[in-house]
């Protein structure tokens, strides 16, 4: 896919392996966009857990490369290797940890660090509750540090109907924080009705 642009999608261990499927399926959707998949080891198990045995599957099935977490000399991990941006949902208060205080271990955590070296657009679905001081300081940590922490928190003023509905939304929201060309992925607010 020449001329597309690269988003590197991430899924970590943390709930919410369901979002991460959505995202994938409404990046495929899109002519301009090649999806670089990254998965934990953690993920592997909660995609299985929380969506099912055919999880990977679907997830592998919507994306152009999957690389592996442990690959450390992958093509993602140099800041020669240009992208739209990168999200990572759900994200693991672990990988949080990783990325607020530079601990490029796996390939999640040094492309995180590669997406705020080169300044580009890097969206964390934190998951996890409550938040504890030492979460809210790594958030704060990678929020200084250019990222967008956006914890997966349904909105209601679409009108859901169903728990499908709040992981579009949320994937929609997600993929828009990264600010591709073209239309908005998520309905906007037109004002009350």
């Amino acid at each position: 896919m020449t001329g597309n642009a690269r988003v590197v999608l991430a899924l970590t261990g943390a709930s919410g392996a369901a979002i991460g499927i959505r995202i994938a399926e409404r990046l495929a959707t899109r002519n301009d966009v090649s999806t670089q998949l990254i998965v934990s080891d953690a993920a592997r198990r909660t995609l299985t857990h929380e969506v099912g045995p055919d999880a990977w599957d679907r997830l592998a099935g919507h994306v152009e490369v999957v690389h592996q977490a442990d690959d450390i000399g992958a093509t993602l991990a140099s800041g020669s290797f240009r992208t739209a941006g990168m999200i990572v949902a759900p994200c693991s208060m672990r990988t949080l940890a990783a990325i607020a205080t530079g601990l490029s271990d796996n390939l999640i955590a040094r492309a995180a660090d590669v997406h705020l070296k080169e300044r580009r657009r890097l969206v964390l679905l934190t998951r996890e509750t409550p938040l504890h001081l030492g979460h809210l300081r790594n958030m704060v940590a990678v929020t200084e540090m250019g990222a967008v922490v956006m914890p997966p928190v349904p909105a209601f003023y679409h009108l859901p109907q169903s728990v499908a509905d709040l992981v579009d939304h949320l994937a929609a929201r997600a993929i828009d924080m990264i600010d591709l060309p073209g239309e908005a992925e998520a309905s906007a607010w037109n004002g009350d009705a």
